[in-house]
């Protein structure tokens, strides 16, 4: 193991262990890097890795702090990966979403209740059939990740909300509306909705899997067009 690989694993040993509880400040850099049995110059590198993937927070002036430890922080580094990824990893990823987000919406047919189907309602209801794509993408956005919320699950829906990114629903929404498209899909979230509104969790999820099958199915074309 590498002695940078060596320092993180130590680090978060501290935090699984309690003894670096989320909000707290680190010990000096001296003084960890003694404690640990480590460089200075390896407890640097590690700090600076785990500062990217928001487990700790480097605050200039104040010292090392570790951050809040939410699924929703640590999860960023999922979403910028996401974003860089072509027509093909595109497919494997909504595959994922495909399986994650049909469990969510079942989940979400147990657990709303009306104050969340009338939130729900209004934001289907509050999008006009020639939208633009700027603004039927923030509806998605919200749309999806309402339901994943009511799932129950911080994890669950963070993860979701970073498979899907903003960037990524633009890039299949632009494709999406050229073909005339945007009325079917609000059908289909107004679908989701019903058989949530309905608590019938067999055909939320049901439901929800055949709306991102299409996307997939779209996507698919459009590479083989391409």
């Amino acid at each position: 193991m590498a002695v940078t690989d060596e320092a993180i694993e130590k680090i978060k040993d501290m935090i699984v262990r309690g003894e670096l509880a989320p909000g707290s400040r680190l010990p000096p850099e001296k003084d960890l890097a003694e404690r640990l049995g480590l460089s200075r110059s390896s407890m640097r590198e590690a700090v600076k890795a785990l500062e990217v993937i928001r487990v700790l927070d480097v605050r200039r002036g104040d010292g090392t702090y570790v951050t809040s430890l939410e699924p929703k922080l640590l999860l960023e580094a999922i979403s910028f990966v996401v974003d860089l990824h072509d027509d093909d990893s595109l497919l494997e990823i909504f595959a994922v979403r495909r399986v994650l987000e049909s469990h969510a919406t079942g989940l979400a047919a147990q657990q709303a209740d009306e104050d969340d189907v009338a939130t729900l309602d209004a934001e289907i209801s509050g999008v006009a059939p020639d939208t633009d794509i700027e603004s039927l993408v923030e509806h998605d956005v919200r749309f999806h990740s309402a339901i994943a919320r009511l799932a129950g699950n911080d994890y669950l829906a963070s993860l979701l909300d970073s498979l899907t990114s903003q960037t990524v629903r633009a890039r299949v929404w632009r494709g999406l509306t050229q073909e005339g498209a945007v009325e079917r899909t609000l059908a289909e979230h107004r679908a989701i909705l019903d058989a949530i509104a309905d608590h019938d969790m067999e055909l939320a999820t049901s439901i929800a899997q055949v709306h991102i099958a299409g996307i997939e199915r779209w996507l698919r074309q459009a590479r083989d067009r391409a």
